[in-house]
Order: structure tokens, then C-alpha cells, then sequence
């Protein structure tokens, strides 16, 4: 689900900016899995997909079927063992018939099929030119009796490609390839085949195993088609720098017109002036799109405004593709960091409490892809050099400057160089620990200017809170002995100390460039990590 983020003394904000070492090196990828932690786990609730197959124990086919079949369509042979095992449960009777014929879950996957460009998959399924013949009125396969076994088989390994496809998306490999060490969702097919022999809802899926946002997005999709279907768009193009209220000119009808088919203007599309009403339309698309809410049409905005449709489309259908890789039911109390968005969202009971604004890491430093579990709350850190940081820029500080240390309040600890507890400490006054192979950590900044801007990657990988007091006092709500007053005199006490939090809590470390807000709005970022296009490249190829 997802405004505004400088420190005197040049040196001091470079600290603060490479305050942690970068993400990982590609070795260091294979601990990952060790120190992260899933939250979610296996479907094997039977109602937690919705369907209905036959029951078991009607009329049977032969269990030689099964071979021919996967010879004959071996891009199918990957589900063989699912096929086998599924089959074997219900001793070969069939799963798609009844003695009147075909159920009606077979026309509804079937129809879930021909439209399958709803899901943002353009890719054609294998075999569909058998599929279209067997749901033919006059397919011979039906004609030849009530039942066959090649249907059957067809159907079923059908339904397999389809959850693969829409609920599970691309592989694994491919997806950690691509710098994501979120765990991913686990769906296990046989569970998925049995769970519809629970349901007698009708329809052939009620609850899909996906991340809500999910189907929000596919709405989504669908509209921004139907405004590329709707013709050319109102491009707005001025000689000015901005466009702000009080202006008339042409251009500014077509800012009318172009934020009116986007949902955010919904006056007059054939005036030329700019109203009061137009600029509180401008508000909210600067809102949707991470940018000062002031009103004004500036470069970053018409530039935005002016994106084709077909690159929104895209960006709808690469998150969409994102959403399919995450557990589709996370646990109810959680943070969420949002790299794009530049925010921390807080969730209780699986709604958004409240969000701050973060700093994340610069693109040459990137902020990890990952999940872990939040432990300790640190109160006056010390700031523990790393081990590049130390030889790139304070070794050769101490070497010019043999006060270096003392001016900068660090101090030697064994073979490496900490910085002392104190307002000019580049982690601030606290820090939050989620033990993971990346050295990636929540915490407070002395740069509190840099919440301002819009976009915000300036930092060497770790997250930099606005409003670290307002977590620390958040995560230990609960705990006897911390109030307001005992979180403030630990911030300022300049002695560390660490707090274990009796339940750890969930941190997911995401990158969606695009969603849809608890208001029902999308919302677009910048990508920031030129993370889209390769992807994009991987779904449409």
C-alpha cells in the first residue's frame, strides 16, 4: 500500500551518507536464506482455494492414459509427478466430469484461459489450439464419448500451468537473479488440486492464494487499457516553466482534460484557466506520484502527465508480476519498507497504521531485497566504521590529520575504528537490528534535511527514519518501563544500550514502483534502481 525527507559540516554528512556497507556481494547471496525469515507458508487450508472437482470415487479411466498423454504434450511432463499423485488419491475417476458432461469449472477455467491478458500475461498457454478444439460444442474428443481421458488429463494439467502462471509467476532462480531475497510464496500443486475437492461454491475460484494488491493492480490494468483503446492523449505542452493557478492558456485545457480521464479532476475539461479546482486536481496527482503537493504543474509533473500509456500499462503489469511472487497472507502486525516510495509503512492487524518518510540507499549502493525479523532496539549507538569505509576514508583521514579520530569523536576498537554515542553520530540516536547477510539496519540521521526532498537515495544501503522516535516508542508500546520519557532519556543518555524486543517483529524490504493506496488510487514511482525495464523485458519476451 505508500513526504518530505542537511547537517552542518560537509564531512559529518558524507558519514551519515555511507553509514552502512553496501548490500551484499553476489557470494554472499547463499547465507541469505539463513538469516532471513519467511512468514508465510504452504497453502494447505482445503478452503483456501475455492472450486469444485467431481467427487471422488465416480466413473474411472484407465491409469495407462496417463503416459501417452504426457508424450503427447511434453510441455506438461514438468507436472507429471503432480498428475500421477493427484490421480492415484482418487484411484483414476474423473475430476472435470459428472454424468452430465463437463462441469462448469472446466468452461470457467477455460474462459480464465482466453482471457488470460487480464492478468498482465501476454505469453499464449501451450496446447491451446487442443483446449479451444475440446471445449468445442463439436469437438470430436467429445464426441467420441462422455468422458475422455485426454481431456481429463488436458484439463487438469491446464489448471496446474494456470496457478504456476498467474499465482506463482516467474521461477525462483530467475527471481533472485534479479536481486529479490524476499522467500517466496510456496504453493504447493497437489494441495491446490485437492482443495477443490472441498469447495462446492460453484465458481471456479473464490479466494485466490495471492497478495491482495494483486487484484487491485488487474483493475487497474484494465483501465489504463481502456484509455489506451480511447485514442490519442491530451499531451500538454507550454512554453512556460510551470503552469500554477491563475494561468490561461491552451495547455492548461489539456491538463484538464488528461487529469480528468485519470480520475483526479472532475470539472469543466473545456476551460483554459487554472482554477482552484484544478489545482487541488494537481494536488492529488502530485500525491499519487511522490511529488510536493503545492499545486503547480512544474517539469517533473507535465513530464509525468505525458508518460504513453503503454509505459504505465508496463509498470502495472511488472508489479503485478511482483505481487505474485510475495506470501499472499502476511502476518497481521508488520513494516513494510517500500524502496521507490522512499516510506516505512506500519501495519497492525493487517491495516496501515501510520508511515514515515525514509532515506534508502543511493543507486551505486542499493538497498537490499529482503526480509527479517526486527529484535533489538539500540539507544545511543555507536557507529561501528565498516571495513571499506575505514580504509577508504578514515584511514587516510587519520593520516593527514593525526586529531582525526578525536575531532570526529571516534575512537580506535580493536583492528577497527567506531564512532562514539552523540548528536553528531552518523546512526543518530537509534537503531533498529533485523539480523540479515547485507548489514542492513533501520536508524535515525543527524542529515534531517534530506526528508525533504522528493526523491530520497542518498544513503550507502541501510534505511534512515524521519521519525525514529515515534518507532522506537511504537516497538516498545508494550514493553513495562518504556514510556515516551524512558524512550527520550535513552535517545539522549549517550550510552548504548540495547533493548530485546519480547516479539520480533516482521520486516519486509520491497520494491514496487507502482500500487493502489488504501483510497482505492494508484500510485507511480520512479525507478529508482532501473529494476522495471528488465523485468519488463522477461515477462514480454
Amino acid at each position: 500500500m505508500l513526504r518530505q525527507f542537511f547537517f552542518s559540516g560537509i564531512l559529518l554528512l558524507l558519514m551519515a551518507a555511507i553509514a552502512c556497507q553496501p548490500p551484499a556481494a553476489k557470494e554472499e547471496v547463499a547465507v541469505v536464506q539463513k538469516d532471513t525469515v519467511a512468514t508465510h507458508k504452504q497453502v494447505t487450508d482445503p478452503a483456501s482455494i475455492a472450486g469444485s472437482f467431481s467427487e471422488p470415487g465416480g466413473k474411472k479411466f484407465d491409469s495407462t492414459a496417463l503416459e501417452p498423454f504426457l508424450k503427447k504434450y511434453p510441455d506438461f511432463s514438468g507436472y507429471a509427478a503432480d498428475l500421477r499423485k493427484f490421480y492415484r488419491g482418487r484411484q483414476f475417476s474423473y475430476a472435470w466430469y459428472d454424468q452430465s458432461g463437463l462441469i462448469e469449472q472446466a468452461t470457467s477455467l477455460y474462459n480464465r484461459l482466453l482471457q488470460i491478458e487480464e492478468e498482465g500475461i501476454t505469453r499464449q498457454f501451450p496446447y491451446m489450439r487442443a483446449f479451444n478444439s475440446l471445449m468445442d460444442d463439436n469437438d470430436s474428443l467429445l464426441n467420441r464419448e462422455p468422458m475422455n481421458p485426454e481431456a481429463e488429463l488436458l484439463l487438469t494439467a491446464q489448471y496446474l500451468n494456470y496457478a504456476k502462471t498467474v499465482w506463482q509467476g516467474l521461477d525462483e532462480k530467475t527471481t533472485t537473479a534479479m536481486d529479490w531475497f524476499i522467500p517466496r510464496k510456496k504453493l504447493s500443486a497437489q494441495e491446490l488440486l485437492d482443495s477443490l475437492l472441498y469447495d462446492k461454491n460453484p465458481s471456479f475460484i473464490s479466494k485466490e492464494p495471492i497478495f491482495p494488491m494483486y487484484g487491485k493492480l488487474k483493475d487497474y490494468l484494465k483501465k489504463y487499457r481502456d484509455l489506451k483503446k480511447a485514442g490519442a492523449w491530451p499531451l500538454v505542452k507550454t512554453e512556460k516553466k510551470s503552469l500554477r493557478l491563475g494561468d490561461e492558456e491552451p495547455a492548461v485545457k489539456n491538463l484538464r482534460k488528461a487529469l480528468f480521464l485519470l480520475g483526479d479532476f472532475a470539472g469543466d475539461t473545456t476551460l483554459s484557466i487554472f482554477d482552484e479546482a484544478l489545482e487541488t486536481a494537481v494536488k492529488q496527482f502530485q500525491a499519487r506520484h511522490g511529488w510536493k503537493e503545492d499545486g503547480i504543474a512544474g517539469p517533473a509533473l507535465i513530464r509525468d502527465l505525458n508518460t504513453p500509456i503503454d509505459e504505465r500499462i508496463e509498470q502495472i503489469m511488472v508489479n503485478m508480476e511482483r505481487c505474485r511472487w510475495v506470501p499472499y497472507k502476511l502476518e497481521p502486525d508488520y513494516l513494510l519498507v517500500n524502496i521507490p516510495a522512499y516510506s516505512l509503512y506500519v501495519f497492525e492487524k493487517d491495516s496501515l497504521a501510520w508511515k514515515m518518510n525514509v532515506v534508502v540507499g543511493q543507486t551505486m549502493h542499493k538497498t537490499a531485497i529482503f526480509n527479517g525479523k526486527l529484535k533489538h532496539v539500540v539507544f545511543s549507538p555507536y557507529w561501528n566504521v565498516p571495513p571499506g569505509i575505514l580504509k577508504n576514508e578514515i584511514l587516510p583521514g587519520i593520516r593527514r590529520n593525526p586529531n582525526y579520530l578525536k575531532n570526529h569523536n571516534m575512537e580506535w576498537s580493536g583492528q577497527t575504528v567506531r564512532q562514539k554515542p552523540g548528536p553528531n553520530n552518523s546512526l543518530g540516536k537509534v537503531k533498529f537490528l533485523f539480523p540479515n547477510s547485507f548489514n542492513i539496519y533501520l536508524h535515525d540521521t543527524p542529515a534531517k534535511s534530506l526528508f525533504g526532498e522528493d526523491q530520497r537515495a542518498f544513503s550507502h544501503g541501510c534505511i534512515r527514519l524521519s521519525e525514529p522516535q515515534r518507532l522506537a516508542e511504537y516497538l516498545l508500546r508494550k514493553e513495562p518501563g518504556w514510556d515516551k520519557t524512558a524512550v527520550e532519556k535513552a535517545m539522549n543518555a549517550g550510552t548504548e544500550k540495547y533493548v530485546n524486543l519480547k516479539k520480533e517483529v516482521p520486516v519486509f524490504i520491497a520494491y514496487f514502483t507502482c500500487w493502489v493506496g488504501s483510497d482505492g488510487k494508484i500510485n507511480f514511482r520512479k525507478d529508482v534502481y532501473n529494476r522495471d525495464q528488465r523485468l519488463a523485458d522477461r515477462l514480454l519476451k
